[in-house]
C-alpha cells in the first residue's frame, strides 16, 4: 500500500463524502450520546452570552441596517439557535437587522442545523459553498473549527526534518511533502529537538485569507483550544505533539486504527493564527481564555436574566451548573481561548477595543 501524508489521511478520515467522520449521518457525534460535547451543548448560556457580545459589536459597527453573522462549522445548530433566540427576545432591533448564514462542508451537519433552525425561517441560510458568502457588515464566528483542519506531522531527526506518512495502519518517515513545512518550522518552531513530533496546520493561513476576502467590515471571532508557539512546541511539555482522537468521550489510543469512526484534532497555534490574521489585515481586538472572555461579555448578567425566567428548580439547577462549567477555574472553559479580530482597510487605522 502506498504511503500518504497524514494530511491526506486525516482529510479523508474526517471529510470523505461517503465515509468521513463529519459526513456520516449514522454516527452520533455531539452531546452525551456522542463522542464529545462542545460548549453550546453543555450550556445554553454559552450562545446567549455570545449573543450579548454580538449585540455590542453591532453597536460598534454603528448599527447597520443589515448585517450578517456567519457561523462556520455549526455542528448541530445549538449555537445558532441560542444566538437567534437571545437576539429575538432581548435585542429585537439587532435581530431585525440580522441575517444568519451557516457554512459547513458536512451535508449531515447542514441537514441537522436546518431542522434545528426551522423556526427562524428565511432569516437563516445554510450553505456548503464558501464562494457564495460575502459580508458587507458583520461577523465570522467559529467554535472548535480550526482544530479539525487536517494537519501534517513532522519529526525532527538527527539528519533534519522528516514528515510522518501513513502506510497501511502504521507511521513511516519520509521527506517533506512541501517546502512550506520547513518554512513553517523556521518561523514558528526553530528549536525542535531530535525525536520531537509536531503538527503543522497549513490550512489556517489559507482560511484567514479567505475569510478576510469575504468580510468588508466587521469582526472575526475564533474559539478553540491551543497555545502560543513557544508553549505549543515545548519539547518538555509535548514531545509527541497534540494529535488526539475522541470516541464516546474518551481518548482514542490509536487514531489510525479506525478511520471515520472517531473525531481527530490537534491544538491550534495561536501565534500562527494572529500572524495569518495580520497578513490579511485582521487586527487583534481581544485574546483571552474562554472563561474570562465570557465573564467580561456578560455571562453572569445572562445567568441572572435566565434564572428570573426559570419555572422549575430543575431549570435553575441546569443554569447554575452550566454557568459553573463555563466559569470554573481550571475547568474546561479555561482550556479554550477566544480571539477577536477586526477587519481593517488601512494598516494604520485605529482599532477600537470592545
Amino acid at each position: 500500500m502506498r504511503a500518504i501524508t497524514f494530511y491526506d489521511w486525516m482529510k479523508a478520515a474526517l471529510y470523505d463524502p461517503a465515509h468521513g467522520y463529519y459526513q456520516r449521518s449514522d454516527h452520533e457525534r455531539w452531546g452525551r450520546a456522542g463522542d464529545y460535547r462542545t460548549s453550546p451543548e453543555r450550556s445554553a448560556l454559552f450562545a446567549a452570552t455570545f449573543a450579548r457580545y454580538f449585540a455590542r459589536l453591532y453597536e460598534e459597527l454603528e448599527q447597520p441596517r443589515k448585517w450578517t453573522i456567519v457561523e462556520c462549522g455549526a455542528g448541530g445548530g445549538d449555537f445558532a439557535f441560542g444566538v437567534l433566540e437571545t437576539l429575538a427576545q432581548q435585542f429585537p432591533s439587532v435581530f431585525e437587522a440580522t441575517r444568519y448564514v451557516v457554512y459547513d462542508v458536512s451535508r449531515d451537519a447542514l441537514r441537522r442545523t436546518q431542522q434545528r433552525l426551522v423556526d427562524f425561517g428565511d432569516r437563516v441560510t445554510c450553505s456548503s459553498s464558501f464562494d457564495a458568502i460575502h459580508v458587507d457588515n458583520g461577523i465570522f464566528f467559529s467554535n472548535e473549527l480550526l482544530d479539525a483542519f487536517p494537519v501534517h506531522r513532522v519529526v525532527q531527526t538527527e539528519q533534519g526534518l522528516a514528515e510522518l506518512y501513513v502506510e497501511g495502519f502504521s507511521w513511516v518517515e519520509g521527506p517533506l511533502s512541501t517546502p512550506r513545512l520547513a518554512e513553517f518550522c523556521a518561523e514558528y518552531a526553530p528549536e525542535l529537538i531530535a525525536g520531537q513530533v509536531i503538527e503543522i496546520n497549513l490550512e489556517i493561513d489559507e482560511w484567514f485569507a479567505r475569510v478576510a476576502g469575504k468580510l468588508a467590515n466587521g469582526f472575526v471571532i475564533t474559539v478553540d483550544y491551543g497555545a502560543e508557539s513557544d508553549e505549543l512546541y515545548d519539547a518538555t511539555l509535548r514531545p509527541n505533539g497534540t494529535l488526539r482522537g475522541f470516541r464516546g468521550h474518551e481518548f482514542v489510543d490509536d487514531v489510525l486504527a479506525q478511520p471515520g469512526e472517531c473525531d481527530i484534532t490537534a491544538s491550534v497555534n495561536w501565534t500562527q493564527v494572529k500572524t495569518a490574521g495580520e497578513r490579511a489585515r485582521l487586527k487583534v481586538v481581544e485574546f483571552a481564555s474562554q472563561d474570562k472572555f465570557l465573564l467580561s461579555a456578560g455571562l453572569l448578567t445572562e445567568l441572572e436574566h435566565q434564572l428570573s425566567l426559570a419555572r422549575t428548580e430543575a431549570e435553575r439547577t441546569a443554569l447554575t451548573t452550566g454557568a459553573r462549567d463555563l466559569n470554573l477555574p481550571g475547568g474546561m472553559a479555561s482550556s479554550f481561548q477566544v480571539l477577536v479580530q477586526r477587519r481593517v482597510e488601512e494598516e494604520d487605522k485605529d482599532v477600537t477595543c470592545v
